[in-house]
């Protein structure tokens, strides 16, 4: 599986959540991670993965599917709510 971004975003996303979309994909690998639906936009299912990036932070990614691809459009740190139930399910 491939990850893709638009590079313009990338760097948004970067200076507003200090996040680097390369790190977040970590999320997809992190066994833990919890995925959910979020909603749909112009036909195209965006789906809420909260996770571990690969530098240990905990964050939310949302994507969605192109293809046998996944396109992100944004990545943040999770939430102190969001960080707990992560935490919960780890248990």
């Amino acid at each position: 599986m491939d990850y893709q971004w638009d590079a313009a975003k990338a760097q948004s996303n970067l200076r507003k959540h200090g996040i680097d979309f390369a790190d977040a994909v970590g999320v997809f690998e992190d066994e833990w991670a919890f995925t959910c639906k979020e909603e749909e936009i112009e036909g195209e299912f965006r789906f809420a993965t909260l996770g571990m990036d690969f530098l240990g932070r905990i964050v939310v990614v949302v994507s969605t599917c192109r293809g046998d691809d996944i396109r992100l459009i944004s990545a943040r740190p999770a939430t102190p709510r969001e960080r707990k139930h992560y935490e919960q399910g780890r248990i």
